[in-house]
């Protein structure tokens, strides 16, 4: 009797290391496929980065407009000196 009892918890124990190594092992798989973040995740991820890629592009553009300016005014002190 004691036997059947230990083959029991034994087999029970087996089953449910199976199972939840079989989890693991699909949540592994899930992350390796999606890079591990969710698809949302990605489209805020992918929206920031086109932000941040307004804002510099902006921001070359200013600075080329400042050193235009001080172009101008260089000139001007130049004539005016």
């Amino acid at each position: 009797m004691h036997g059947i009892m230990f083959v029991g918890f034994f087999m029970g124990g087996a089953i449910l290391l199976i199972a939840t190594l079989g989890l693991v092992l699909i949540g592994i798989i899930r992350a390796a496929r999606t890079g591990g973040i969710s698809k949302k995740d990605k489209q805020t991820h992918a929206e920031e980065t086109r932000m941040i890629q307004d804002i510099f592009n902006g921001l070359s553009k200013m600075e080329e407009r400042i050193e235009a300016l001080e172009t101008i005014l260089i000139e001007r002190q130049r004539k005016n000196g």
